[in-house]
């Protein structure tokens, strides 16, 4: 009895279709945006692309016969996979020096992002103009930061590092979290990377339920779970399927920038420190209390009197975040 995500099959490939085009590249890593790595690689040799890109060295599948991407700079200590199809980023000079002669390589240039790259300044030193001629030069990547200042600032210093960049080697520019339908005010060739916008674009064609495992009636003051945590009043524990085990109730660090988002955060906390967390679930248009942190493979939740609880076998909405969450079933409807 499982965590399902369900797919509208074809309101999803719709999306699919009206969203890729030869520029774009599409990108399969990590949990496979809930899908898994698998799955999307074969939607997207669909669509037509012929070129994936994936996060690690780890995910680049041994028997794929078309060009794979790998995103993590490569490095010189690394056990990586060496076939024709696999497309490396060097993002150091040192690494560029390094790298096996003839291997197919992505250049990797700093952006505001400050996580891997070679700086602008040294883009025409020696060591990099001297390594252009021993690798099988793919393009230049660049990575940019999401959230405020986003599209405009992203596209001006999209132009402003290819600019550069393309007046050392001309070459594909390869970039992350611009708008694909504003690829041209970069310049000419220039391919997209994307994976949340593909792949989880139409959030209307998904959804996530949980199967109903158990049901016990309760009385305010009993204890319940491993922690025999008292409940605060009468009504009903709900065991249901999905635990920290498939990334229900596990987060990352809040990205609040704004005054309301800091509150709703300090808010949150204060209750989680009072041993009190809502949970993804929903029953009746409402999310529930957890009645204790979640387990590994379900969950325990309070549920009122003055709510009618389902039945053992029923399922449940759920909330969760598709990249953290593994699921048992993808069902494709």
């Amino acid at each position: 009895m499982p965590l399902v995500l369900h797919v509208d099959s074809d309101r999803w490939r719709e999306h699919l279709r009206s969203t890729w085009n030869p520029d774009i590249i599409p990108v399969a890593k990590g949990n496979g945006y809930g899908f898994g790595n698998q799955r999307l690689m074969a939607e997207a040799r669909a669509l037509g692309a012929r070129t994936i890109a994936v996060g690690t060295y780890f995910e680049v599948p041994p028997d794929y016969r078309d060009d794979v991407v790998v995103l993590s700079p490569w490095r010189p200590f690394l056990d990586v996979p060496q076939g024709k199809n696999v497309i490396h980023t060097v993002s150091r000079l040192a690494d560029l020096v390094s790298i096996p002669a003839g291997s197919r390589v992505l250049i990797e240039v700093m952006t505001s992002m400050r996580r891997h790259g070679i700086g602008a300044r040294e883009l025409r030193h020696t060591m990099l103009l001297n390594a252009l001629d021993r690798i099988r030069f793919e393009g230049w990547s660049l990575h940019f930061p999401m959230g405020a200042g986003g599209t405009s600032a992203n596209l001006r210093e999209a132009a402003e590092l290819g600019k550069a960049a393309l007046a050392v080697r001309r070459g594909p520019l390869w970039v992350s979290h611009v708008p694909a339908q504003k690829l041209s005010d970069i310049g000419e060739n220039v391919k997209l990377r994307m994976g949340t916008g593909l792949w989880l674009g139409d959030r209307g064609a998904l959804s996530v339920r949980a199967t109903v495992l158990d049901v016990h009636s309760v009385r305010r003051g009993e204890r319940v779970g491993y922690r025999q945590r008292r409940v605060s009043g009468d009504g009903h524990i709900l065991v249901v399927s999905g635990g920290t085990a498939h990334g229900v109730g596990l987060e990352a660090p809040t990205a609040a920038a704004t005054v309301r988002q800091r509150a709703i955060a300090m808010a949150k906390g204060s209750l989680d420190a009072a041993g009190m967390a809502l949970s993804p679930f929903t029953i009746e248009g409402k999310q529930r209390w957890f009645a204790e942190p979640p387990h590994m493979q379900a969950s325990m939740l309070f549920l009122p009197s003055t709510v009618a609880p389902p039945a053992v076998g029923d399922e449940v909405s759920v909330d969760v975040r598709y990249t953290t969450t593994m699921f048992d079933k993808v069902s494709m409807d």
